[in-house]
């Protein structure tokens, strides 16, 4: 447990209140239910939150707008993973009715810990904040040690990596660090509806080596399979669009194209991209030699012009944030290429392997 410091001061709000809206225009709009947040995060809030999900009436998959600013943060963390285990996710955001516009959302403290429990995390939008008082960052509590392994595990649960968690703080403002917005997105605190880039290499006997980029952007999964040959890369995008627009944007499709950070390649070039289920399939070929400036890009996109369309279509994936996965596939497809030399041992790899001369001398003697 966090020691007893790790609470918000007690100037919030009161109970926690919950609102769901979901009508039959929400389900239409949102595709999912909604349910509004507010009030003190404590053992009381998320034995309510559960006692809702247990009678019905909290939905799996809704989405969850927090309005908090007081509460324990030990309590934040298990409605996270509330959350988490529910498949909710997060936004900052205030119940209301009517035409009557909504109030700015503060989530402080306990839930800002509560907010990483979401599969997908929207970074906060117009006067909404999110933060933590800056007496409850790690390296300002009074006994940093048992706080930020409580922190720390928690955070790496539910997908983000500690290190990153803790550059999101920005300036303090009457005690509270706010969290920078931009921030939020670059570290993957918020992923705003895209869950981490996965990397899956599969070199089977007989067949090419093949790397498979998958990333969930919206609840839908793109693609990109990259297949090694000697001299070149067969590189083939998936573009999940939905079975209903699927045949209708492949009829107006009329170029499809991959760009690696700036740099359009092959933008009016090769085949037109074709209808393939629910998603927009299209391949190209490049050199070898192009193969690792895009594992090591940062934005990998995959982008449709659409006949008289003023904007183009399509996702992209930061290669370079799996490279450690796409190492291999990099290593074997070069092993591949003509005039392929593998490299020597280095020096200290041929000490470790040639005999001593002890070893040698009495290698000798026996024989």
């Amino acid at each position: 447990m966090l020691p007893l410091f790790a609470k918000s001061p007690p100037t919030a709000a009161g109970p926690l209140n919950v609102h769901v809206r979901n009508d039959s225009m929400t389900l239409r709009v949102a595709k999912a239910p909604q349910a509004y947040l507010a009030g003190t995060i404590n053992d009381a809030a998320v034995a309510q939150v559960r006692q809702l999900l247990d009678a019905g009436k909290l939905m799996p998959g809704s989405d969850v707008y927090l309005d908090s600013s007081a509460g324990d943060i030990a309590a934040g963390m298990e409605l996270g993973k509330l959350f988490r285990t529910s498949r909710f996710n997060t936004h900052l955001g205030t119940w209301h009715t009517g035409n009557s516009p909504a109030l700015p959302a503060t989530c402080l403290d306990a839930c800002a810990y509560a907010y990483l429990g979401g599969v997908y995390r929207w970074s906060p939008s117009g006067s909404d904040r999110i933060g933590l008082h800056d007496n409850l960052q790690a390296n300002r509590a009074t006994d940093p040690s048992s706080q930020a392994a409580d922190t720390d595990s928690y955070v790496e649960s539910m997908g983000v990596r500690p290190a990153d968690f803790a550059q999101v703080a920005g300036l303090v403002v009457n005690g509270v660090a706010w969290w920078n917005t931009e921030k939020l997105v670059a570290t993957q605190v918020a992923n705003n509806g895209r869950l981490p880039l996965e990397a899956s290499y599969q070199n089977a006997p007989g067949a090419p080596p093949s790397l498979l980029l998958s990333q969930m952007v919206h609840g839908r999964q793109n693609q990109v399979t990259l297949q090694c040959s000697p001299g070149q890369v067969t590189l083939t995008a998936r573009y999940v669009v939905g079975s209903e627009r699927t045949e209708l944007l492949a009829a107006r499709a009329m170029y499809a194209y991959f760009q690696v950070g700036d740099q359009a390649w092959q933008q009016h070039q090769g085949d037109r991209p074709h209808a393939d289920g629910d998603a927009l399939v299209f391949s190209r070929q490049m050199p070898f030699t192009q193969l690792t400036p895009v594992l090591q890009a940062m934005s990998l996109g995959i982008w449709f012009e659409i006949t008289g369309s003023p904007i183009r279509v399509g996702f992209w994936v930061a290669p370079a944030q799996v490279q450690k996965l796409t190492q291999p596939f990099l290593s074997d497809c070069q092993a591949m290429q003509p005039g392929y030399i593998p490299p020597k041992p280095s020096d200290s790899q041929s000490l470790q392997t040639k005999p001593s001369f002890w070893k040698r001398m009495v290698d000798k003697l026996r024989n």
